[in-house]
């Protein structure tokens, strides 16, 4: 692709992922970018929905509402489409959203992860949500506005649509993508600094629809002879399963990882 980068060291690395974080406007390092982290380069940006396979457009509502009525109410928020969507991805329902960080250090993290892909380049994703954000529609771009917002919380795509439908009807000759930032629901969500981005269209393969908009995006090719020194250095710094995934098994897969023997 022609807005790959391939990163030669650790320390080009870090000048990539904060090549453009300085904000004039702000006079600080704040970034408008996201960013995520696959352990091959050559995945697509599908989401578990769409990697369901069969016919998963019309299985998204009954996947939900299967969800909705054999969860516990209590788990949500507040009872709407979009509480309970966020909830279901993050406990593995197939579902329209991905999930993203706004820490480049947990998408490097998860490129390189899996140790059995080693032999495999990976690569980190960076999208500037705030110019994602301009191609959407006028409701939505009014929420962000009277919120004086960059990214959009669960409510506030309540206040413009209460369903898929009125969700894709807000542009229906256009798909659009936002980006929004779930309820902390428990620790995981925090340490990860964890926000999903959903499609008006289920279909949507997001990295189809990102070449239309060169300007938005650009991706850190992670070299596979770079991924182990990455992921000492991850681990000096505490950015580990341990942390990213609180409780007993992401300290199993931790410990699994930290003790397999290099390859």
């Amino acid at each position: 692709m022609n807005n790959d980068i391939r990163a030669e060291s650790w320390n080009h690395l870090q000048e990539l992922i904060f090549a453009d974080s300085w904000n004039a406007d702000l006079g600080r390092f704040r970034s408008k970018n996201v960013f995520r982290g696959l352990s091959d380069a050559a995945y697509q940006l599908e989401t578990t929905l769409i990697r369901l396979g069969g016919d998963y457009c019309k299985m998204e509502h009954h996947l939900l509402r299967n969800f909705v009525k054999y969860a516990h109410r209590d788990v949500v928020e507040r009872n709407t489409v979009w509480h309970w969507l966020s909830v279901a991805q993050h406990h593995g329902l197939p579902t329209r959203l991905m999930d993203w960080t706004y820490s480049p250090f947990v998408a490097m993290h998860f490129a390189t992860a899996n140790i059995e892909q080693y032999a495999l380049d990976g690569v980190i994703w960076i999208v500037d949500y705030v110019k994602a954000h301009g191609l959407l529609p006028t409701e939505l771009k009014k929420e962000l506005e009277r919120e004086g917002a960059f990214a959009f919380t669960v409510d506030m795509i309540l206040n413009a649509a209460g369903s898929f439908n009125e969700f894709a009807n807000l542009l229906p000759d256009e798909d659009f993508l936002l980006f929004f930032e779930p309820a902390s629901i428990d620790d995981r969500f925090i340490n990860q600094y964890a926000l999903f981005s959903i499609s008006s269209n289920p279909r949507l393969v997001l990295n189809n629809w990102l070449e239309r908009y060169p300007a938005l995006w650009s991706r850190i090719i992670i070299p596979s002879e770079l991924k182990w020194e990455i992921r000492d250095k991850l681990d000096q710094s505490n950015i580990t399963e341990r942390v990213l995934f609180p409780g007993l098994d992401g300290l199993s897969d931790w410990l699994k990882r930290a003790y397999s023997p290099k390859r």
